[in-house]
């Protein structure tokens, strides 16, 4: 028989969540069993397996087994490591992207220590190189080590080259883009890893390494963004004009502060409580199965984001994507707003557990169109308050919220006549006026935070792409336990 030297609680573990298999040196001092101490031969081998904790936590557990037959052990090694290539889903190559100067500058840091010696313990190559300068086609995923900034560039770079290879016109606002199969890997090191933490419940570079290793892939939509007939950007979470665009902006020029420009910028673009005019234009998301107000929360296995990827699907097949356009009504908004929000996902962090909208969903080919109108800093703090707790954040007066596959946003300046005398005036002080808030004057134009970058065009065209994206993730688990999760399927009970 073969008898295992770790005590510890049965459980199941999954073969998909074996991370290796290998010979062991049997220690002497291993041998607590008086009968097997007179044994001058033993044969062991370890599985390196995941181990689930709490917070979506995933750690890199083991179990030694022994005998006294060596024969007996080595078919076990064999059989297992048989069973670990059958798992065509995990990477075999990756190409590694570091970001060393995002955060608290530990991005190699953590590579070095906590993720290459499990890639090397899972028999993964990786080469550490150029996005733009190598074939990427022979790797079988990217893995970024930063931020959003830094995923959001090793994004663009592959949808970019998808884009290319295919020959489509990213400037086009109405293409129809090709699906990118290569999977990105997100290890968090920077500032925010409001997409990590979205995607995979934590930000924590072991559990996300853990989750490239067993091969895991969780659908992406992606937002592009375009100006006249212009590609600017894609994003994946945040597109916010307003209070988030205004703390981007005043945060920028603080970059020495590091991650604690962002209170700061936060707390004094508060106070100067800018409310901006413009015109939103948007189609509803017809084809998707929830509702930003449903409380149905993204999960692994999400059945809503299935569904709405296969009635989307159904739809452009049946009508086309420009007929089908041109054929539903756009519905008009005009107003005076402190925020406008677009999230693909709930945009969850530490800080905002439930993110700015709770019941996104990552892959149903839709985002939230999230408004708030002009009100006073008082309800805005309130507002602002939900995004910590429980309670619901959309239910204010002041506050709309709808689900969207396209949107136009126009501000009040692009409407109006450009060579009018008091826009030229604003205009000329609007750099006084937000530099001291105090200022009775107000601001025109705010400007776009998209992913965590800034867009200089205020009039933009977004639509939504779905299932545009791979990562390496599997989404949020509903119930994470201490334990390893318990496999039904006998043949995969293997401890």
């Amino acid at each position: 028989p073969v008898k295992s030297c770790v005590h510890t609680e049965n459980c199941f573990v999954p073969i998909s969540e074996i991370i290796a298999v290998e010979e062991t040196e049997f220690n002497k001092k291993q041998r607590n069993i008086g009968r097997w101490q007179k044994m001058a031969k033993l044969h062991a081998f370890t599985v390196h397996y995941v181990k689930k904790a709490r917070n979506h936590r995933w750690r890199c557990s083991t179990a030694t087994f022994w005998c006294v037959d060596e024969h007996l052990c080595n078919q076990w090694t064999q059989a297992l490591k048989e069973l670990l290539e059958m798992q065509k889903s995990r990477p075999k190559q990756l190409l590694v992207y570091i970001n060393p100067y995002g955060g608290k500058r530990q991005g190699k840091r953590i590579y070095e220590q906590k993720v290459a010696p499990l890639f090397s313990l899972a028999s993964i190559s990786t080469d550490v190189d150029n996005l733009f300068e190598v074939n990427i086609y022979k790797y079988d995923g990217v893995v970024c080590v930063g931020g959003d900034g830094m995923f959001s560039e090793v994004m663009h770079g592959l949808i970019g080259r998808m884009q290319k290879d295919s020959g489509i016109d990213q400037n086009n606002p109405k293409a129809s883009l090709v699906q990118c199969n290569i999977r990105i890997g997100i290890i968090p090191a920077g500032s925010t890893d409001c997409i990590c933490y979205s995607t995979v419940g934590i930000s924590d570079p072991v559990t996300s390494a853990l989750h490239i290793i067993v091969g895991d892939c969780q659908p992406l939509d992606v937002s592009s963004v375009h100006h006249n007939n212009t590609f600017l950007k894609y994003s994946v979470s945040l597109l916010g004009y307003g209070f988030y665009g205004d703390i981007l902006k005043d945060s920028e020029k603080k970059r020495w502060m590091g991650p604690m420009r962002y209170d700061y910028s936060g707390f004094k673009t508060f106070l100067s409580h800018h409310y901006y005019e413009g015109t939103i234009a948007y189609q509803p998301a017809k084809h998707t199965h929830g509702s930003p107000r449903d409380k149905e929360s993204c999960r692994t296995g999400c059945y809503i984001c299935k569904q709405s990827e296969k009635q989307l699907a159904e739809q452009n097949k049946e009508h086309g994507l420009k007929h089908e356009e041109g054929e539903e009504e756009w519905k008009v908004i005009k107003g005076k707003f402190l925020a406008i929000n677009a999230v693909n996902m709930s945009c969850a962090c530490p800080r905002s557990p439930k993110g700015l909208s709770p019941a996104a969903h990552l892959a149903d080919g839709s985002a939230d169109l999230i408004l708030v109108r002009k009100c006073s800093r008082f309800d805005f703090l309130r507002y602002l308050v939900r995004h910590t707790n429980q309670d619901d954040q959309f239910d204010f007066p002041f506050v709309d919220v709808y689900r969207v596959k396209c949107f136009q946003f126009t501000s009040k300046l692009s409407e109006d006549n450009e060579s009018n005398v008091m826009d030229i005036g604003k205009k000329r002080f609007g750099q006084f006026c937000r530099d001291h808030p105090a200022c009775c004057c107000n601001v025109v134009n705010s400007t776009w935070n998209c992913d965590g970058e800034t867009l200089d065009s205020s009039a933009i065209e977004v639509r939504v792409h779905c299932q545009l994206m791979k990562l390496f993730a599997r989404g949020i688990e509903e119930d994470c336990k201490d334990e390893a999760a318990h496999s039904q399927s006998s043949a995969e009970q293997l401890l």
